[in-house]
């Protein structure tokens, strides 16, 4: 497996297309909306829970949300 792979995400643009604010979404799977920020920006990386509770929360599947750069 490549190391140098970068998870990145897509929940900006799912969040958009729902109308749904950061804090919106933080509330909805139980994190902060710093989190939500920090997972958008690739500062951070979700668990695998949080990333299927976010799929969940947004209505995409995984493979919709998350893809490596």
């Amino acid at each position: 497996m490549n190391d140098e792979l970068i998870l990145k995400n897509r929940i900006r643009v799912a969040r958009a297309e729902r109308n749904i604010s950061q804090g919106e979404l933080a509330k909805m799977v139980g994190v902060s909306r710093q989190t939500i920020s920090s997972i958008e920006t690739g500062a951070f990386n979700p668990t695998a829970k949080l990333a299927l509770v976010l799929c969940i929360a947004l209505e995409k599947k995984f493979e919709e949300l998350f893809y490596f750069d």
